[in-house]
């Protein structure tokens, strides 16, 4: 396990720091205008996309909330920290480990969280520090609304049965009231961190919103779910996507999905699947609503100039694709995140980064565009990519599933290709065509043909694994 020291850090002195406003979103995947899915209506955030630099090959560290979250605020990988369950603690794990938020305070930055940045039980924690770092930030805020007060009126599927008994936090469950967004945690949110931009703008502020949607369940209010008529709604069909499983290890199918969860979530109907689409849909576009408050209360303090503006949701998300829903999968659809920023001045703006970057990548990228040392990371700044969005870069992606220390997986993204190995491979391997074949249906790993890409593939992701680089490559 690696230690970690306290990094003194002198104050920068500077009449002209960079604000930073981080803007984090909850189980969101990349079903986003902005990234070519026109049915889903995201007009603020593509508008976040055509200021700055949206990366459209970004992927998480770890697809399941504690984990993910914990490296991107550390910018070091779940084998460094030693966090890959859900509820770790990182301060535990690594109790000198300086987190984002504690850089910039060092550096006399005002720095604030409102909502969810750090893992909570999403709904059972809203209003709670959740499993929040004290030492991360100045102040905390956490509001709550109608989706955690009035969560009796949430219907839960299967059966459309009102209250049927299950956590709520891993459900699939709608409900859609006549309401204002004000009255929705993440109106709160929103409005909070507004409140905090007016206070502080004339001190270097990093501000950190975090919503808790789309994250089951998906509440928001009803003129949300009325841009998506149901009928308009499509999943994959089960037949074909019990076919895109046939070759799948057993071990990639132990949680949220196969064979016990498998279709959807404990056998939910298609119809009730299709209704849980299109909430998850409404929650996205009630997000990209509060998304343009934040937008505009910027320009209207003339902040725009001098402020960085991230927007990061802690990995992808299944919708019925195979069959599965959630997370915590090594497919590209749970490992693929949004990942966009703004930078004062970017003369590139607009354009789409194509080069695989990860969420380790966010800490040394602010601190390097905010004129701070740079932090001794995982992760390295994508300064370059913003800079020229056509330029040459060589780092894979990482992602691993933790299910228990003796089941694990990683996955690597080349350009190219995605390759998997379960147990460093004696549970299994996957190897993907991300050109011909990008929803994943032709597992190669075992065909002949691709023996030398799977050699090559194994022997590069093995320094990355708890295995190690000295394990044998099969």
């Amino acid at each position: 396990m690696c230690l970690f020291f306290v990094i003194c850090v002198q104050p920068i002195i500077s009449k002209e720091r960079m604000n930073v406003l981080f803007i984090s979103v909850d189980d969101m995947n990349t079903d986003l205008g902005c990234y070519g899915v026109s049915q889903v209506q995201t007009p603020n955030i593509d508008r976040l996309a055509k200021m700055g630099a949206r990366f459209d090959r970004a992927y998480c560290q770890q697809p399941l909330c504690g984990p993910s979250r914990a490296s991107m605020m550390t910018g070091l990988r779940p084998n460094t920290t030693g966090f890959v369950r859900l509820n770790d603690d990182l301060r535990k794990l690594q109790p000198n480990a300086i987190t984002m938020g504690q850089y910039f305070r060092n550096n006399d930055y005002y720095l604030a969280r409102v909502g969810k940045i750090y893992h909570y039980g999403n709904p059972s924690e809203i209003g709670t520090n959740g499993h929040d770092d004290e030492l991360t930030w100045d102040e905390r805020f956490n509001p709550v609304g109608i989706d955690k007060s009035q969560e009796e009126n949430i219907i839960r599927y299967p059966g459309g049965v009102k209250g049927f008994k299950d956590k709520l936090g891993i459900s699939m469950a709608v409900w859609d009231p006549v309401s204002e967004d004000s009255e929705h945690t993440d109106g709160m949110v929103a409005d909070k961190a507004i409140e905090l931009i007016e206070k502080h703008k004339e001190e270097p502020f990093f501000i950190a919103a975090g919503f808790f949607n789309p994250h089951c369940p998906y509440v928001a209010p009803k003129k949300y779910f009325d841009m998506y008529p149901l009928d308009e709604i499509k999943i994959q069909d089960l037949e074909s996507a019990k076919k895109d499983l046939e070759d799948v290890p057993a071990m990639a199918m132990i949680r949220d999905g196969h064979p016990k969860r498998w279709p959807y979530y404990k056998k939910t109907t298609l119809e009730e699947a299709r209704r849980c689409k299109q909430a998850y849909y409404a929650c996205i576009s009630f997000v990209d609503a509060q998304v343009g408050k934040l937008l505009a209360s910027l320009e209207k303090h003339n902040l725009m100039n001098n402020t960085m503006i991230v927007f990061w949701s802690d990995h992808g998300y299944f919708l019925g694709e195979k069959g599965l829903w959630y997370k915590r999968k090594n497919f590209e659809r749970s490992a693929r995140m949004p990942l966009i920023m703004k930078v004062p001045g970017q003369e590139q703006a607009g354009l789409a980064r194509n080069q695989l970057v990860e969420s380790i990548d966010i800490f040394p990228t602010i601190a390097d565009y905010s004129g701070l040392k740079m932090p001794k990371v995982d992760g390295v700044s994508l300064r370059p990519l913003l800079t020229n969005a056509k330029a040459k870069w060589d780092r894979p992606a990482i992602t691993q599933v933790y299910l228990k220390e003796e089941s694990q997986g990683y996955s690597i993204r080349v350009p190219g290709w995605r390759f998997i190995e379960w147990n460093a491979g004696e549970a299994g391997r996957e190897l993907y065509d991300q050109v011909n074949d990008p929803d994943e249906v032709h597992n190669l790993a075992e065909n002949p043909e691709y023996a030398n890409i799977v050699a090559k593939l194994t022997k590069k992701i093995r320094p990355y694994t708890k295995y190690g680089a000295n394990v044998k490559v099969k």
